[in-house]
């Protein structure tokens, strides 16, 4: 073997030392892996503290968005109102007739209702112990009745404020963003103004809750929210909310509390969208976008689709943590937007989505959309076709929607034009939730009432009218669990009123909300004992048949006989140039070719009559036909569409007059439209002639008196062809009203050719002038003083519109001008508006009645096409709204002999008569069923 040397004895201990040295090495890393290993381990079974905190926040928030939206289970047990101030005394009224909303709109209890902590804490016998040691309030309603606060569920009040002050710098109105036709991430909220004038006007008509929805320029309009009308002590729009989603200011909150409901506005329709989270669908959009209804289909099915991709993300991450995957999920977040989390919020059936929405086409497409995307529908608004696709509007996913309409506001445009006084009942008897609205400042908010008690006279049932404005809104906007009832446990709203909330003219006494008051000093006025009960309404059986049956668009053209018979007749109110005289219970009247040739004991000339067509008007009477000014009934039938319009006359204040009219004034004559279905509907209501002037901003042109009841200008359509010369002079034209002015003072003075103006020169025709500041009316009146002394003639003015009138009626009366008021129901829409007289319970006096204490001569006239009809329930009103300063007789006056003197009609107005069913022309009772014409020579029957 050899010699073992120490060389290889030394590298043999060196080698040992390195395997040994690898051998410790090899442990430490085999031990340092499986300390990691089993640190991971460790971590994986017991994440920290941190991890923990984090996997918990994701569960809850995974619940959150799978629980249903609503109240606690244990609301109603709460000791005081979430929104309740200080300022709410404890307040007990007695002796109330309650209409509770309860057993279906069927509840009457007679009794108290106590009002403590923002609370209803008791209902008719209040038991001491509740009373007991509290400084209480006490108001004596002494059988009064007492509802819940109205609640309005399409306004735009606190968005588009009034008055509007829309210049390049500043402005007031937020109803509408044009930035794209899908916008969910908007919010009313943002842009809710806490000093808009209209909130006090709604307060005096009773409403109390308001769903404030964003414009409908889009077709996705934003988040609406519902707001109390009441004033806070902060003065903020956060403070005036109901129930904010908790959502309001980010996603940090208590996960564990019940979500509150979100709402929204869209819109379907076809040209613009409108004004609502609002869907719009139809004419409103694509008036802004240019957009079809393809379009806008479109535009709807991808916005849900990007709203149900990322739905369907958060709930693979949240079947992931609930099922303990957190290693699959490692460091991954909850997927979420702030753009759409609105629109997914919808498709998890949170949101109570409000849809504008007329015509059957559009009313398709969204309840298409529903089922494609499964989200459910709260209400339908306007849905003016609703009526004639009831079994559609049953396919809508998740339920039947409510359907939120207008009493008569239709034909403004195409979608609107098969609209149907009749549609609330109609849609009732299928079983829908009716709601009536006012989509304020379309119609003042201040009158919603009026909207329910028109819908009852055209045969809503009673209870379900006064449902439509308490009960079933607060139900659609998923708060009938705290208003909209009389109950224990819910918000004190109240409204105690002066008459049966559904009769003509029903005025609030006193308004509380959060059981606070709103009246500081109320103007009560005193209605007839017969106004205390619900109006014994007309039957419309066969009207709502054939609404029906002509898809919106029956014949209302009447049927003519040349003899006629009323019986039964309780009164018969006649004219003889300026007088009108009354005849009570004549109870027969016969009529020859529309003249009445006997009224009373007429035996021998009823024997005469054997083939005379006989009417029993059931205790009804017979009064004057009115003659309406304002409406451009006549020149136009559908307002927004202008192939159905005569147009607007040029201004001469923007450019030079066009030779060819060298200095002629327009003729409203030369465009009149007889047939129109607003004209026929007028007619059918009472109004038979009609003063209606061409549509200017500066110079109108010369208006011209017609008969409503003509089938064409050749036949007996001409009562006198030229009336009055029209001009308008406002704030908000391009021109300075001194321009204006000027302009007016030269025309005057002036030696132009037209006849029309050389009549008024000469003080043998009216100048009217469309005005309505106090301002404007007080140059007016110095010009017209000025013209009188420098050419010693007669210059005769009225007044039209005039709403700040009041402000100088002794010196409208001393310069003889007469006014005449084409807005009863006072709104400030503009700055030239804004001193207007509100009337009870506001003030004690109306515009007319202050004008007609001050000896002004005063008429009664309209503005929109649709409301002429209503021009006998507008007179009325005004006289029971007077405290007996305006009797009947002065009423009819104001629409007949008042309103013709102040034009200037120089012939003798057509003795038309219209005969009234089962009531006069002053209540919700009487149905006209006949025009007795002596104009046409007949008698026109509409049964």
């Amino acid at each position: 073997m050899g010699d073992y040397t120490w060389e290889q004895a030394g590298h043999t201990h060196f080698s040992s030392r390195r395997k040994s040295r690898w051998f410790r090495l090899c442990t430490l890393i085999i031990l340092a892996s499986l300390l990691y290993l089993s640190r991971n381990l460790w971590f994986r079974t017991h994440p920290s503290t941190e991890e923990l905190a984090r996997r918990a926040g994701y569960l809850n928030l995974c619940r959150y968005i799978k629980t249903p939206s609503g109240p606690p289970l244990n609301f109603h047990a709460r000791s005081k109102s979430d929104r309740f101030s200080p300022e709410a005394k404890p307040t007990l009224i007695k002796n109330a007739t309650i209409w509770t909303s309860g057993k279906n709109g069927t509840e009457v209890i007679y009794g108290d209702l106590l009002l403590l902590k923002g609370l209803i804490r008791g209902v008719g016998a209040i038991a001491p112990s509740l009373v007991s040691g509290l400084d209480i309030e006490v108001v004596d309603a002494n059988g009064a009745w007492v509802t819940p606060g109205l609640v309005d569920l399409h306004s735009h009040l606190g968005v588009g404020s009034a008055p509007e002050l829309d210049g390049n710098q500043t402005g007031a109105d937020d109803t509408n963003s044009v930035k794209a036709p899908i916008l969910p991430w908007l919010r009313s909220l943002d842009g809710l103004n806490t000093h808009d004038d209209g909130y006090e006007l709604a307060r005096s008509g009773g409403v109390t809750t308001a769903q404030i929805l964003p414009g409908s320029a889009n077709n996705i309009g934003g988040q609406a929210f519902i707001i109390k009308l009441r004033e806070t002590t902060e003065r903020t729009p956060s403070s005036m909310l109901v129930e904010p989603p908790y959502t309001l200011n980010g996603s940090h909150f208590d996960h564990n509390l019940p979500p509150r409901w979100r709402h929204m506005n869209t819109i379907h329709t076809y040209q613009k969208i409108e004004r609502g989270f609002k869907s719009n669908t139809g004419e409103n959009p694509s008036r802004v976008y240019s957009m079809s209804r393809m379009d806008t289909g479109w535009n709807f099915r991808q916005a849900y689709d990007t709203a149900r991709k990322i739905r369907d993300q958060q709930d693979d991450f949240c079947a992931k943590a609930e099922a303990g995957a957190w290693r699959e999920l490692k460091d991954s977040t909850f997927p979420e937007s702030l753009q759409w989390e609105a629109l997914v919020d919808v498709l998890r059936g949170r949101v109570k989505l409000s849809v504008h929405c007329y015509e059957a086409v559009d009313l398709d497409v969204i309840v298409r959309l529903s089922n494609e995307f499964k989200f459910p529908v709260a209400s339908f608004h306007h849905a003016g076709q609703t009526y004639l696709v009831p079994d559609l509007l049953r396919k809508t996913w998740g339920g039947m929607p409510s359907i939120a309409l207008f009493a008569a506001n239709f034909r403004k445009k195409r979608e609107a034009y098969r609209g149907s006084e009749f549609a609330p009942r109609i849609l009732a008897s299928d079983g829908f939730p009716i709601v009536m609205k006012s989509d304020h400042s379309v119609i003042n908010s201040r009158y919603l009432l009026h909207e329910a008690a028109q819908a009852h006279y055209f045969g809503l049932p009673t209870n379900v009218a006064l449902l439509s404005i308490t009960a079933t809104p607060a139900d659609a906007m998923g708060l009938g669990h705290r208003i909209g009832h009389i109950e224990e446990g819910y918000d004190a709203d109240v409204i105690v009123w002066d008459s049966h909330p559904l009769s003509l003219a029903a005025t609030p006494q006193q308004v509380f909300i959060d059981g606070i008051p709103q009246l500081k000093a109320p103007e009560v006025s005193i209605k007839p004992f017969a106004f205390q009960s619900p109006p014994n309404t007309p039957d419309f059986d066969k009207e709502a048949a054939d609404a029906s049956a002509y898809q919106g668009l029956p014949p209302l053209e009447p049927r003519s006989v040349q003899h006629s018979i009323f019986t039964n007749v309780s009164s018969l109110y006649t004219r003889s140039t300026d007088d009108i005289s009354v005849q009570d219970y004549p109870q027969s009247v016969i009529v020859h070719d529309g003249k009445i040739v006997c009224s009373g004991e007429c035996s021998r000339h009823s024997s005469d009559d054997k083939h005379a067509e006989i009417i029993n008007l059931e205790g009804g009477s017979i009064v004057l036909g009115l003659t309406i000014y304002g409406p451009p009934l006549g020149l136009t039938e559908i307002r927004l569409e202008p192939s159905t319009s005569d147009g607007t006359v040029f201004n001469p204040l923007t450019g030079n007059l066009p030779a060819i009219l060298e200095d002629s004034l327009i003729r409203a004559i030369d465009g009149l439209q007889f047939g129109g279905r607003n004209t026929l509907l007028a007619y059918r209501a009472g109004v038979t002639a009609g003063v209606t002037a061409p549509s200017g901003s500066f110079v109108q042109g010369s208006s011209t008196a017609f008969s409503l009841g003509a089938s064409n200008l050749l036949r007996n359509g001409s009562i006198q062809s030229d009336v009055a010369v029209h001009v308008a002079i406002t704030k908000n034209s391009a021109h300075s009203v001194s321009t204006q002015i000027a302009a007016l003072r030269a025309m005057l003075l002036g030696k132009g050719s037209d006849a029309m103006l050389s009549s008024v020169r000469a003080g043998t025709a009216t100048l009217v002038v469309d005005v309505n500041s106090a301002d404007i009316m007080a140059s007016l009146l110095r010009l017209k003083r000025e013209y009188e002394t420098q050419l010693g003639k007669t210059l005769r003015m009225t007044f039209a519109g005039a709403i700040e009138s009041h402000l100088i009626a002794s010196d409208i009366a001393h310069a003889g001008v007469s006014v005449i008021v084409t807005q009863p129901k006072p709104f400030p829409t503009t700055w030239d508006q804004r001193r207007f007289l509100g009337g009870p319970p506001l003030t004690a006096d109306s515009l007319v009645s202050a004008l007609l204490a001050a000896g002004v001569q005063v008429g009664v006239g309209l503005q929109d096409e649709f409301e002429a009809r209503n021009l006998r329930w507008e007179v009325a009103r005004l006289a029971l709204a007077s405290n007996g300063t305006i009797d009947q007789t002065t009423a009819l006056a104001l629409a007949t002999v008042n309103v013709e003197k102040a034009l200037g009609i120089e012939v003798d107005m057509p003795q038309d008569l219209v005969a009234y069913k089962g009531g006069d022309a002053f209540g919700f009772e009487g149905k006209p069923v006949a025009v007795i014409s002596a104009q046409f020579g007949r008698t026109d029957l509409f049964e």
